[in-house]
């Protein structure tokens, strides 16, 4: 096996002892065909000089890799669902791969999505259709290009499996998933010791997660740990939020078994991009209160974290947990402004009321029930794209009196990225954009004719737009 001298295999996991997780065996599948190897993300840990044979062998087959943890392990958690709590969840269809440092010295996770039943399953069949991993690596690909904090999607091998599923047309491909994550502990993982009510292990949790994830020596009291590690996970949450927002991004399913507390966006549900400005969207067909509708993203985060506060309970004193949720709402509206800034492409001359102009860009967005990237393309770079925004499809409609001062307020602003204005992408007729019918128009060749070539190609397109973003 050819392997990078920067891998470097951890198995930081078993620190935490029993109790966390337990072994299991991943499925034995008819088939392993790769159709999609992230050579980006394996290189940043080390693992892109694995042949496909290997690449098969340890993420189709899951032999262990060199160095890391000797089996696969289902992590135990519990979890509010649609804020309805639920102690009967866990790893169902998954199971913590590997762990390794990455090239920015993080400690990152290789778990898997359809990898064969665990203790966790209930009724499921631990499995994943191929349409939920290719929409997986979509959702990714494009996160990742906004500058979103999120997994990414390192391997899909189809299984060969002809799969039965209510929500789309059956029998369906089959597929394995492995995503890299930082780390893969859940707010929900704190809940399920605070539901047994096992404080030894919410310490040692915490002295875990402070260490590895949080980059923080454990020093102090164990309230003073654990109320550092709240503050920690609050700021990485409310930024979450504020990613979320300026993407125009639903995640779907923002319940806390769900939320990572290292503040990446993961274990995705029917997710999907905003068509055009309008904070009641929602994504699953089954939010039918909008519970996670695209405007309440943010409350439902600081929920979420709140329970996370409650988790420690037995270890905290609530009025100093309150204080260290504290700052959730601020640190939210600071990051909103910096996301949408970011994406505008400006920043301030001087003392500018950054406020003032974002309000105009929302509420103008909203009105006109404007498409949401669009405009976003359009006026990247403020006042320097104004020629190129008004020769735009939809310029006769930033004419309208409800632009209000937008144009005015633009003059106060510069470029942060004048050089993005020259590439390829900003040159183009159109942002790239990741809309339903979309997806679906990508799906289907490969579904009717095993045709990939529509869908290598929008994830070339995508990383295009990425790379002109972060130029």
């Amino acid at each position: 096996m050819l392997l990078s001298k920067s891998y470097q295999p951890k198995s930081t996991f078993l620190e935490l002892g029993d109790g966390f997780a337990d072994p299991v065996k991943a499925a034995d599948f008819p088939e392993t065909i790769i159709r999609y190897r992230n050579d980006r993300a394996a290189k940043s840990v080390g693992l892109d000089g694995l042949t496909d044979e290997e690449w098969v062998k340890h993420f189709g087959r899951f032999e262990q890799l060199p160095g890391t943890l000797a089996e696969p392990l289902a992590q135990r958690y519990h979890g509010h669902q649609f804020r309805h709590y639920n102690p009967e969840i866990g790893d169902g269809r998954g199971f913590l791969f590997a762990q390794m440092q990455d090239d920015e010295g993080r400690l990152m996770d290789l778990g898997t999505k359809g990898s064969g039943t665990t203790p966790y399953s209930r009724s499921g069949d631990g499995r994943l259709t191929l349409k939920g991993g290719v929409r997986e690596i979509m959702a990714t690909e494009m996160l990742e290009a906004l500058g979103v904090n999120t997994s990414k999607t390192f391997s899909i091998i189809e299984t060969g499996e002809n799969l039965h599923r209510g929500d789309e047309p059956s029998p369906t491909r089959s597929a394995v998933m492995v995503r890299l994550n930082h780390g893969h502990i859940r707010i929900g993982t704190f809940q399920r010791h605070a539901f047994y009510s096992d404080t030894e292990r919410l310490e040692k949790l915490v002295d875990y997660c402070l260490t590895h994830y949080c980059g923080e020596t454990p020093t102090g009291s164990a309230q003073d740990r654990a109320l550092k590690f709240l503050s920690l996970v609050a700021e990485k949450v409310a930024i979450q939020g504020a990613e979320l927002m300026a993407a125009g991004f639903v995640h779907g399913v923002l319940n806390t078994d769900n939320i990572n507390i290292t503040g990446e966006v993961f274990d995705f549900g029917p997710w999907r991009f905003l068509p055009t400005m309008d904070l009641a969207f929602t994504a699953a067909y089954f939010d039918e209160t909008g519970l996670y509708a695209f405007g309440r993203q943010p409350d439902a985060l600081h929920w979420n974290v709140y329970q996370l506060g409650g988790a420690l309970a037995d270890i905290c004193e609530e009025n100093e947990l309150k204080k260290a949720l504290g700052d959730f709402p601020r640190i939210y509206l600071d990051a909103i402004r910096e996301k949408l800034l970011k994406r505008l492409g400006v920043k301030p001359k001087g003392d500018t009321p950054d406020d003032e102009l974002l309000t105009h860009v929302n509420e103008f967005m909203a009105k006109e029930n404007f498409p949401y990237e669009r405009f976003f393309f359009d006026w990247y770079g403020g006042g320097a794209s104004a020629e190129r925004a008004l020769a735009a499809p939809d310029a006769h409609r930033y004419g309208k009196e409800s632009y209000g001062k937008f144009f005015d307020l633009l003059k106060t602003y510069e470029p942060s990225n004048p050089q993005a204005l020259n590439t390829s992408y900003f040159l183009g007729e159109g942002p790239e954009t990741l809309l339903i019918d979309e997806v679906e128009d990508l799906w289907a060749p490969i579904a009717e004719k095993d045709d990939w070539s529509p869908f290598y190609n929008k994830i070339n397109r995508i990383r295009e737009m990425g790379a002109a973003l972060k130029i």
